[in-house]
């Protein structure tokens, strides 16, 4: 395993931990969210807009699977779960560590979901969201870090002392 993949909602900081990480470890960076829009020539919002939930998660699904990563810290989107074909290729090849965060801390730090791209069905809440998602990111991680309370560099700690561990 030379990859270590973050997943968890949007706004637990995934992006900010992993480049850190990256740093500390002297491993590459990759966001997934960056190449689906370099991919797909569009912002993650516009690809949800004018594809729909399903195909934004098909397309998601396709550039995950297709992700040639070596030694790297991958921070994928928080709806890379919903795709069991790019999350078993990347469990492949890396540890799975699932940047937890409760729901109250949560709907403090997210305050335009729809201006991040955040992959929503008409209608369903950011309640809605992370109780449905939670049970994915658990069935997926291999390591389970918590981080209410925590700063970015104490995330990163956190991970690597489980790292570790493991």
């Amino acid at each position: 395993m030379n990859n270590i993949v973050l997943i968890g909602m949007p706004g637990v900081g995934k992006s900010t931990a992993g480049v850190i990480l990256a740093k500390i470890m002297g491993l590459r960076f990759i966001d997934s969210d960056l190449c689906i829009q370099e991919r797909e020539g569009r912002l993650l919002k516009d690809i949800i807009a004018k594809e729909g939930v399903d195909g934004f998660i098909a397309i998601e699904g396709d550039v995950l699977a297709g992700l040639n990563a070596e030694r790297s810290v991958i921070a994928t989107g928080g709806s890379a779960v919903y795709s069991e074909a790019g999350m078993t290729v990347l469990k492949k090849t890396a540890t799975v560590v699932y940047l937890k965060l409760s729901y109250d801390e949560l709907s403090t730090r997210l305050h335009d979901i729809k201006g991040r791209g955040i992959v929503l069905r008409d209608g369903q809440t950011l309640k809605d969201l992370f109780n449905e998602r939670t049970p994915l990111y658990e069935r997926y991680a291999d390591i389970v870090i918590t981080e209410d309370g925590l700063s970015p560099e104490e995330t990163v700690e956190a991970i690597i002392k489980a790292l570790e561990r493991q």
